[in-house]
């Protein structure tokens, strides 16, 4: 792996959890461990500590007190502000809010606009059932539909995605039926811009691999409406949306694949650090063998160095383990089954192939 780009080092801690236990979470599910502001202080000196002292062009410092729900803690304004006081610069804020609060708080929307996006991304799986289902918490379809409200009632405009399984599909006209009697793209296009909407199959990372008989074959959306085709292939900005695994399959085979490098790593690059100090980056999920170290017990020189160095399997199957040679082991050269990109299905094997792994060692 080539060294942390750029001068800045960027570290997310897990101080709240999530109120969710999303079905297709990379992340996995929260642990009971909560970090104090205490920790978060802490947290922030080591890596100021490894800043000045070390030899490398890292020179400043983000600090997030989140990695899955945003502003989930009821004092997330004064976390903000803490993060504010660690970071150099303003936090980093992404079109993600959390769905949950919006619903139960009439004043977050209008704050998270003062201090980030103008638009915010909620997901849906399809209707309320449905919905609450893969969210595995009852209420998240209507607390989704309450967040729209919310926003567009500040001035904030609603994007949704929608996860393609074979449990949406059933339900896929009745969604498009609730934008238009909720006069979504009316509303949005009053704000300046466009509703947005789109779709897509889950990512096969973590919690999605006990998920994948839920993923849609070829024929099962053949006839997918231009009404949700249209708005996802300009999202992406690509007129193919998704190919069979054997399609893929044999591509990999071929070794028509672009080489992981440096333009396939995340456009920023955090550290995770969860409840209990264990350390992850964001180029992989939370399962153990993308694990770090502990930042309790691990000097922060090491934990880079396992990451720069390679030296834990998650990175040695993305980046030295032949493509091929993971599609021969755990692919179905006739699949049918649909997945966004080569990178999508590549994941899935290397998910594979690692708990194989994990488990025999």
């Amino acid at each position: 792996m080539p060294g942390i780009a750029g001068d800045r080092i960027r570290v997310a801690l897990d101080m709240c959890g999530c109120p969710n236990r999303c079905r297709h979470c990379y992340l996995g599910p929260a642990d009971d461990h909560r970090l104090s502001t205490e920790d978060v202080r802490w947290a922030a000196l080591q890596f100021r500590d490894f800043i000045e002292n070390a030899d490398s062009p890292i020179t400043k410092l983000s600090v997030a007190t989140w990695f899955r729900e945003p502003d989930y803690a009821d004092d997330y304004r004064q976390l903000y502000d803490l993060e504010s006081e660690l970071s150099d610069g303003k936090p980093s804020r992404y079109e993600l809010l959390s769905v949950w609060r919006l619903a139960r708080d009439a004043g977050y929307a209008d704050w998270a606009r003062s201090v980030g996006p103008d638009g915010c991304q909620i997901s849906l799986f399809g209707m309320r059932e449905t919905t609450d289902w893969f969210y595995r918490r009852k209420g998240a379809f209507d607390d989704a539909l309450a967040a729209t409200e919310r926003l567009l009632d500040v001035g904030m405009r609603p994007r949704w995605q929608l996860f393609l399984t074979t449990k949406l599909l059933p339900e896929l006209g009745a969604m498009l039926d609730l934008v238009e009697r909720l006069q979504l793209r009316k509303r949005v296009h009053k704000l300046g811009g466009e509703f947005e909407i789109f779709l897509h199959p889950p990512g096969p990372d973590h919690e999605a691999r006990a998920i994948e008989e839920l993923r849609p074959t070829v024929s099962q959306v053949a006839n997918l409406p231009e009404a949700i085709l249209g708005p996802s292939r300009r999202h992406f900005a690509k007129d193919i949306l998704w190919e069979s695994e054997a399609t893929l399959y044999d591509r990999i085979l071929r070794g028509d694949r672009v080489p992981v490098s440096e333009e396939l790593l995340p456009e920023a690059l955090w550290l995770f650090v969860r409840g209990n100090w264990d350390v992850f980056s964001n180029l992989g999920t939370l399962e153990p063998w993308w694990r770090l170290g502990n930042l309790k017990t691990d000097p922060i020189e090491t934990l880079i160095r396992r990451f720069e160095e390679d030296d834990v399997l998650g990175l040695q199957l993305l980046l030295h383990t032949p493509p091929a040679e993971l599609a021969e082991r755990h692919g179905d050269p006739a699949g049918q089954k649909i997945y966004s990109t080569t990178e999508d299905l590549l994941s899935l094997y290397r998910g594979k192939h690692a708990e194989a792994k994990w488990k025999a060692a």
